[in-house]
């Protein structure tokens, strides 16, 4: 526990807080991008720690928050079909569509399974020749190389009862589109550090130096936060838009290149919508040409399912950075983990999920002096 305990230091937390305070001369407001790193800030405090003048807001999440709704009813319908076996990671089980979700389909009868790894539902289709096995391929950058990697060697291999869902989605287009807001108020962004492990960051500097924006490619750790909220601090208080690398046990410029070139031969990049969000062109992966054999959507017939979002949820709000949780009126009573309505509370990353988890609840009042969109 040594190497983990370091990051969780409290002295130097405190130390790296107090030079943040020393820093700051005026206000600005900054945005985490990965739930995982919003999960961390609520749960240790992080941001109690930081001096009036920074407020951290949370962004797009996590994959599992914004897979549209349409995209878990053609799960479903495709789950439903007596001769599929529908394979996901478990998280996924429980995110509510138009007709219910995966884990009641389940209770009903459908043959749904969690796996641990796409090469599991791989080797189900291998031992189950008599039935199509479908897996739920959702998430950033970070899991796109082992779904693709599946993808492959079900091909390799033959596999012709084998097909993927795809659910990708990217990080940069979002970052694109929540700066291109006419209502934008974020400065500087921490960026996924467990992202650019896989595909490095010069997307991001490409970002900060197109919307002169700062941003700090940090973990997921107490102190890997901090030093990150000082790195975008440090630059916003110079006048640099900049990307810096915090994160260099982990992260490098140019990620992993064998699984760049992996996405590379089995994606393509095109436009997807988002849950909470909407249309961000150029924001997700879909088989390319030498792998639609294995595309799920297009086997099932399922592509031409649409569907409405609760209009009583903010989550698009949330997501851009523009609320807080606890400014829903749904949140807590109509919207729980357990009944969720929308994106930010679907899953136990989300920033809803994240406030109602660690009891930032609908008592707490603002900070004085802060606007509504503070995380606090």
């Amino acid at each position: 526990m040594r190497h983990l305990d370091e990051y969780r230091d409290r002295a130097l937390a405190q130390a790296l807080a107090e030079q943040i305070r020393r820093t700051v001369t005026r206000p600005w407001v900054l945005m985490e991008v990965c739930g995982g790193q919003t999960h961390s800030i609520v749960r240790y405090g992080i941001d109690r720690l930081l001096p009036e003048g920074v407020a951290l807001v949370h962004g797009p999440g996590c994959p599992v928050c914004v897979t549209p709704l349409e995209l878990i009813d053609r799960a479903h319908a495709i789950a439903s079909r007596p001769e599929v076996i529908f394979t996901s990671f478990g998280d996924m089980l429980r995110v509510p569509g138009t007709r219910g979700d995966l884990l009641g389909l389940k209770a009903s009868g459908a043959d749904v399974r969690i796996v641990y790894s796409p090469l599991d539902a791989v080797k189900l289709a291998r031992a189950h020749p008599e039935r199509k096995v479908v897996f739920f391929a959702v998430g950033f950058e970070t899991t796109a190389p082992a779904n693709a990697m599946a993808v492959k060697l079900a091909k390799q291999q033959g596999l012709t009862n084998f097909s993927l869902l795809v659910s990708h989605v990217l990080v940069p287009p979002s970052i694109a589109s929540i700066l291109q807001s006419a209502n934008n108020r974020v400065q500087g962004f921490l960026g996924p550090g467990h992202v650019c492990a896989v595909v490095g960051f010069r997307e991001y500097e490409a970002l900060a130096a197109r919307y002169q924006v700062p941003i700090a490619i940090t973990g997921f750790e107490p102190v890997d936060l901090l030093h990150g909220v000082l790195a975008v601090v440090k630059m916003l208080e110079a006048g640099r838009a900049e990307v810096e690398n915090v994160y260099a046990r982990v992260v490098s410029r140019d990620g992993n290149r064998s699984a760049r070139a992996l996405l590379s031969e089995v994606f393509d990049v095109v436009d997807r919508q988002w849950r909470g969000v909407g249309h961000i062109p150029k924001s997700g992966y879909r088989l390319s040409y030498e792998y639609r054999a294995f595309d799920a959507e297009r086997l099932f017939e399922v592509g031409d399912i649409a569907a409405e979002e609760s209009k009583d949820c903010i989550s698009g709000q949330i997501l851009r950075g523009l609320k807080r949780p606890v400014d829903c009126p749904m949140f807590g009573k109509g919207c729980t983990p357990q009944r969720p309505l929308g994106a930010t509370m679907v899953s136990s990353e989300g920033a809803c999920a994240a406030y109602f988890q660690y009891g930032r609840g609908l008592e707490e009042p603002p900070r004085p002096g802060r606007e509504a969109g503070g995380a606090r």
